[in-house]
């Protein structure tokens, strides 16, 4: 099944991310337009228009909603208020609050603007009121009533000589403020809804405002009255006045005021404010016909909700109902970029493009977004009617096809540059459509699943990526009732010759493509539990894979229709399955928000991505199996990075690192550079090698006065690490020595307070005591015994002493130097009988009677010795055998054994005061 030299996967990293960063409210541009502000719940985010990433991050500490927003002129000063009816002044490039105080408003802030020196901040309240800020001398300048209800809109003149500002509330009028006299000069009345926007001319003399009832209104702010009401014929949410330098590029022949209207119908139109005519319209998406472009309706995800004046790069910004930031270039309208600020539930996600460097998304919305992911800029898609269920993509990655609620499949081809656009489509299906399927081997047709129980397969023209803006209409060429239930899923085969279906009702099953006159049904798969979520077929062996409600996926063999593997791990649904690395790994997704990557043959899993925090609906690989794109019900879209070759090539590096530190600090030691080499294994941070070096240079001559010096040459953060290892070495009597040596140096030379000053110093203390009193507790056992042994040694030299030894004599206590005593003695033993012999001849000389006493004396004395050399020796046999008992007994005693050799250099070391006293 696999090859042998193939590299299974072992982990994904996060390669990039597609969040939500826009959810409604207020959005602004930085007066040198390469940042947009806009408001995320309790965040005002910072978007880089270059790179669309995410560079700042303004959030609460109270984690309230943010309410309203205000960059200042200069871009230097950001203002935010909260719904706990606080201020806070940001330095927003660091992302730090440098001031924040009470907003005195008894409601919250509804909105708010600087004005054109960036020391004044105007904020309207839900109160009714307004009031103004020195930012610089940091006090409230004006408190402004009279405003009926919620104060949406705050402006103020761009002549800064003027000190005027415009508010409006809810009663539709328009409210010109004298900032000198802190009064209400007049209220401009004019619309019969909310005022949504305000834009002035060049010299300040006029004044245009929109609203939502569908009119704009033209003012001459020296009369204060009516020059002009337009119609627009749609609720206005923006309102721009165009500069005159594009008159002539887009056709506008007449002098005077003209201005640019957003509103519901989603599409951008220059009016010309003299005769109230509209002079330019935006040309629409080209999905769209001519009667949904004069039909305005509800809730159109196309709607406009901002329009903002780019002067500098000479463009628009525009925001719509879907929260959705379009940059178009003057003059013609034309869009530049498109940001997706919130993506609503994802539902599908597919790579595209020859090298993948793009994705397609279903979201909950019957809009589609193909995202750049070097950019992440975006291009909505215009085509179907209700919410997109699941999308698939042709091998060559220029195709891909779509399906939807509205029962209609749509196929679309990515160009050269980038754009894409519908080029077929078909409808036929009686409910949703929920899964569809390209071709393999060539885009030669698709197969479609709805809930309506059956599976269509769909022909595609030859010629269908040469067709241009030509929309060709599908007809199936086959229709089959497949299940009881909803198709939840379908796959084509990679030879093209067989379909797999799996369904609501618990079953996959198997097809012929090949044969005429419709589908012929191969076989059923039974065994889920629940309905199947998706079906996968490999790429190189006769297996199809099903993953199901039951959270269980399975490998089914084509031949015989058997379950050959379960794969069991997920909490929940598994809602998709693909394979990866050449047919010999699973991915699955489930609504428990993991990701999880299986290994075949040994049918476990080998890592578990904790990928998103909902439903992961979207799963897909790349062509080059290095990457894969996750979507979820999150509305969070991530790009993965396959790491496994990055890990293993790290994990070598750095075993080769390990080699050449290992060869280096061999040679340092075979030079006795004893300093070069401490350091060294201190830096690999394994304990037993700065062992070895250790007793590298207490088995050198002047040991003690070399480790000392060693030490003491030692860095700080050096010191630290040896601390901690003798902490390691003194858990094993083996090891005591070196530890007691090193602790004893670094004790003897460095003050308490400079210990303490040492990471973890106390707790490394802790760890020492316990097991340097053990090992004084050993030693001093090991003393007493050898005291002891001593003790046997002079009672065994009074035995056989001679009868002029003076038994009163004091015991020698000295250590025993040798085993050679033991021998001598043994040497000695039969010139004392001889002495005996000796005395008793000249004995006898004294008379007959004594010598027979004194022979029956002697003959007492060699039995008596005689009996006390055999109790001697079984002695000898008995204490041999209780050894060699003990020994079997206790692993401890063979390790004291061991160590015995050194133990009165430990003793030197261990009667240290300053160890006895870190004993204590």
């Amino acid at each position: 099944m696999a090859n042998a030299n193939l590299q299974f996967k072992t982990n994904y990293s996060v390669l990039s991310k597609i969040e939500p960063f826009y959810k409604g409210g207020k959005v602004q541009v930085s007066k040198d337009e390469q940042y947009i502000f806009c408001i995320s719940g309790s965040h005002v985010n910072v978007l880089e228009i270059c790179t669309g990433k995410i560079v700042h991050r303004i959030e609460h500490d109270d984690q309230e909603d943010i309410t309203s927003f205000s960059l200042s002129c200069d871009d230097e000063l950001l203002v935010t208020a909260s719904r706990a009816l606080l201020l806070k002044q940001w330095d927003w490039r660091q992302a730090q609050c440098t001031r924040s105080w009470k907003a005195i408003h008894t409601a919250p802030v509804a909105s708010m603007t600087f004005d054109v020196t960036s020391t004044l901040l105007a904020t309207g309240g839900c109160d009714g009121t307004i009031k103004l800020w020195d930012v610089i001398k940091q006090f409230c300048t004006h408190n402004l009533k009279g405003s009926a209800g919620v104060v949406h809109l705050v402006q103020f003149h761009p002549d800064a000589q003027k000190l005027q500002l415009f508010s409006s509330s809810l009663d539709c009028g328009i409210r010109m403020w004298d900032l000198r006299s802190s009064q209400c000069v007049c209220v401009l009345q004019s619309h019969y809804s909310a005022v949504t926007g305000l834009s002035f001319s060049c010299d300040g003399q006029t004044m245009i405002s929109s609203g939502r009832d569908k009119i704009c209104t033209v003012w001459d702010l020296k009369t204060q009255k009516v020059k002009r009401t337009v119609p627009v014929y749609e609720a206005v949410e923006g309102v721009i006045v165009l500069p005159e330098k594009y008159f002539s590029e887009i056709g506008v022949r007449n002098e005077g005021l003209h201005f640019i209207t957003a509103g519901s119908k989603g599409i951008l139109r220059v009016w010309e404010a003299s005769t109230a005519r509209c002079v330019f319209t935006q040309a629409a998406p080209s999905t769209l016909s001519s009667s949904d472009d004069s039909e305005e309706k509800e809730d159109d995800p196309r709607s406009l909700s901002y329009l903002l004046h780019l002067p500098a790069s000479s463009r628009l910004a525009a925001v719509t109902a879907e929260h959705n930031i379009l940059l178009y270039q003057l003059p013609a309208l034309t869009t530049q970029q498109q940001f997706v600020g919130y993506n609503d539930e994802v539902l599908d996600v597919k790579f595209l493009g020859k090298e993948d460097s793009h994705i397609v998304v279903a979201t909950n919305s019957c809009q589609l977004k193909v995202f750049e992911l070097k950019t992440n800029s975006c291009q909505i898609l215009y085509g179907h009617t209700d919410i997109v269920l699941s999308l698939d993509v042709s091998r060559k990655g220029s195709l891909f096809a779509s399906c939807a609620k509205d029962r209609s499949v749509r196929v679309w081809q990515m160009d050269s540059d980038g754009q894409v656009h519908c080029v077929a489509y078909g409808l036929s299906h009686t409910n949703a459509v929920g899964s569809i399927a390209f071709s393999k081997l060539k885009a030669s047709f698709i197969v479609s699943g709805s809930q309506d129980c059956t599976v269509k397969v769909w022909d595609l023209p030859q010629n269908i990526s040469d067709t241009g803006t030509e929309i060709h209409q599908l007809t199936a060429r086959t229709t089959e009732k497949a299940h009881d239930k909803d198709v939840n899923s379908v796959a084509v085969s990679p030879n093209d010759k067989l379909l797999a279906t799996g369904s609501q009702d618990r079953t996959a099953k198997l097809w012929s493509l090949v044969g005429e006159g419709g589908l012929g049904l191969l076989g059923v798969f039974r065994g889920h539990r629940r309905g199947v979520w998706a079906v996968c077929f490999s790429p190189v062996d006769q297996v199809l894979a099903t993953s199901s409600a039951d959270g269980t996926t399975k490998l089914w063999g084509l031949q015989d229709f058997s379950c050959l593997k379960t794969f069991e791990g997920h909490d929940a649904s598994v809602l998709k399955v693909i394979f990866v690395s050449r047919g010999t790994q699973l991915l699955t997704s489930g609504s428990d928000g993991l990701v999880k990557l299986w290994t075949i043959k040994t049918n476990e899993c080998v890592k578990t991505l904790d990928a998103h925090q909902d439903k992961v609906w979207g799963l897909h690989n790349s062509r080059k199996d290095d990457k894969m794109v996750t979507g979820s019900t999150d509305s969070n879209i991530s790009v993965w990075l396959d790491v496994t070759e990055v890990e293993l090539a790290e994990e070598q590096a750095k075993q080769e690192d390990q080699i050449l530190k290992q060869q280096e600090l061999s040679n340092l030691l075979h030079e006795k550079k004893y300093l070069k080499a401490l350091g060294l294994a201190i830096s690999l941070d394994q304990p037993h090698t700065v062992l070895m070096v250790i007793r590298a240079i207490w088995q050198a001559e002047k040991s003690k006065e070399l480790l000392e010096k060693t030490v003491l040459k030692l860095r700080q953060d050096q010191k630290e690490s040896l601390l901690r290892f003798c902490v390691v070495w003194n858990t094993n009597a083996r090891n005591c020595l070196q530890a007691q040596a090193v602790l004893q140096v670094l004790l003897t030379h460095l003050s308490p307070e400079e210990l303490l000053q040492y990471q973890g110093t106390r707790a490394h203390l802790e760890g020492l005591i316990p097991y340097t009193e053990r090992h004084m507790q050993r030693i001093g056992k090991l003393m007493q015994s050898s005291m002891f042994l001593n003790y046997m040694w002079q009672k065994m030299r009074v035995v056989g002493a001679p009868t002029g030894l003076d038994r009163d004599e004091e015991m020698d206590t000295s250590p025993l130097e040798s085993a050679q005593h033991f021998s001598a003695t043994d040497k000695e033993k039969p010139s004392d009988r001889g002495d005996e012999d000796n005395r008793g001849g000249s004995d006898s000389e004294e008379g007959d009677s004594a010598s027979d006493v004194e022979e029956d004396e002697g003959a007492e004395e060699v039995s008596v010795s005689n009996k006390a050399s055999a109790i001697k020796t079984r002695q000898n046999r008995a204490q041999t055998n209780g050894n060699h008992c003990e020994s079997e007994e206790s692993s401890e005693d063979e390790e004291q054994e061991e160590s015995d050799h050194t133990t009165f250099k430990e003793m030197d070391i261990l009667s240290n005061p300053q160890c006895q006293t870190l004993a204590s």
